[in-house]
């Protein structure tokens, strides 16, 4: 059994750990953080979880994270990489769910989180958690670098056309929603409900964090500089997460050959889903599931194609693709303990 330890139960990406995890066969929680809740039950804070997680949440004084095999940060940026090296030292996996290791430039992370990085040393040797596209890399890693939940959407979405050289680079478009709970589970005016219910709105329009993350990987599969444009937008929901994807085709190439070249990249990716050419994917086709289902339009035939690609911000966006990244690094089957079909209604 992976001893599994996690600092930071408390969030929602805690909880969906949590929860996850407790189900997994080859996985034994053995110690959840959080200085606040000291003492405290797990199932008393989350009832969800009566009867499948029996411990008790620990102040980060009172457990030994080093006895774990494998330890998950699912908190606040910064915290996973004052913690990380001493862990690291001793043998234990980390699997770092916030940016403190996406970013491979120093100065960008800074520039972005407004926090100094205090593990410099560390950044090269993380690895970036996206299975699809790094899963050889991710097998052999000690430090994995979670992606955000926006770039899953945007990469995986892009990934094929940029590979096979068939859109220009230079100009890509994603407007992307997510619903409230990616803002995380703390208290602020924008996330109340009489606030975000009944409302639509786009932020972070003039620069998002995940651009230069995006923009990071995605260069890596292309020669032209990758040139982005994403806007986030909130809407009324607790889960989901729908990317709408634009690039513009610099190759003449049919519909049926487009579909095909999707259907071809992810054939063996258990958690994407490329539906039929024209479909309209709806993010409750995957509200709890680690499922990451997309389809091509081309409007009017012409030169645009669209990508729409949804998922589970909180799963396939967070807790399930790490836990992908868990099986991964300890030689499981990728999909052990997550094979959830989706909530629906």
């Amino acid at each position: 059994m992976i001893k599994v330890g996690i600092v930071g139960g408390t969030g929602y990406t805690g909880v969906e750990l949590l929860r996850l995890l407790s189900a997994h066969p080859d996985a034994e929680l053995t110690a959840i953080t959080s200085r606040k809740e000291d003492g405290l039950p797990v199932a008393d804070m989350f009832p969800s979880l009566r009867g499948h997680v029996d411990l008790a949440f620990s102040a980060p004084d009172k457990v030994d994270l080093k006895q774990c095999d494998v330890v998950f940060f699912a908190t606040p940026h910064g915290v996973a990489m004052a913690q990380a090296p001493e862990l690291l030292a001793a043998g234990v996996k980390v699997i770092d769910l916030a940016a403190d290791f996406r970013l491979k430039d120093q100065a960008v992370f800074e520039k972005w989180y407004k926090i100094p990085h205090t593990a410099p040393e560390l950044i090269e040797q993380a690895v970036y958690g996206l299975p699809e596209l790094n899963r050889d890399a991710i097998k052999g890693a000690r430090l994995i670098a979670n992606p955000g939940c926006y770039p899953t959407t945007m990469q995986l979405g892009f990934y094929p056309l940029l590979k096979a050289g068939l859109i220009d680079a230079t100009h890509l478009i994603a407007d992307a929603k997510s619903g409230v709970s990616g803002a995380g589970r703390k208290a602020e005016i924008g996330t109340l409900f009489s606030e975000s219910s009944d409302n639509f709105k786009a932020y972070g329009v003039s620069g998002h964090r995940h651009t230069p993350e995006t923009s990071a990987q995605l260069q890596r599969f292309t020669d032209q500089k990758v040139g982005l444009t994403f806007t986030p937008h909130l809407v009324p929901m607790i889960r989901g997460m729908h990317a709408t994807l634009y690039a513009r085709l610099t190759k003449d190439v049919s519909n049926d050959d487009l579909q095909a070249l999707f259907e071809n990249q992810y054939k063996d990716d258990e958690f994407v889903d490329v539906m039929p050419f024209g479909s309209h994917p709806e993010t409750r086709s995957t509200r709890g599931a680690n499922m990451l289902r997309l389809a091509l339009h081309r409007p009017e035939g012409g030169d645009t194609i669209v990508i729409l690609v949804v998922q589970d911000n909180l799963v396939k966006g967070a807790a399930g693709q790490a836990v992908q990244c868990m099986n991964l690094m300890f030689g499981l089957p990728e999909g052990q303990g997550l094979k959830h079909i989706a909530l629906l209604p």
